[in-house]
């Protein structure tokens, strides 16, 4: 699963797929733009350097919404717990780690 970023949305695209979780937005979206669209859409928060967001365990189920099937949660468990084991989670564990990868 990950997170299209735009000048004007957010959406998670396939949030079945736990096998790649990053955030994907266009290459000429400007650190200023990216942070304001983070904001806006309450995505968590753009760490320095510009290349990994944290965002909000609960911001994912939000997004995923109605799209995902019951085993979907058990399927969120495993990827945190992958996630806090390579250590990409807060320290309260209530954010995961997504690398931001930027698209001609």
């Amino acid at each position: 699963m990950y997170f299209r970023i735009t000048r004007d949305s957010t959406e998670l695209v396939d949030p079945r797929d736990m096998a790649s979780f990053h955030v994907l937005c266009p290459a000429g979206l400007g650190r200023d733009e990216l942070v304001n669209r983070v904001r806006a859409d309450g995505l968590g928060e753009l760490l320095p350097g510009d290349d990994h967001l944290l965002i909000p365990v609960d911001v994912i189920r939000r997004y995923a919404g109605d799209a995902v099937d019951p085993g979907w949660e058990r399927d969120l468990a495993g990827m945190i717990g992958y996630a806090s084991r390579k250590g990409w989670m807060s320290d309260d564990g209530s954010r995961v780690r997504a690398h931001v990868e930027r698209t001609a």
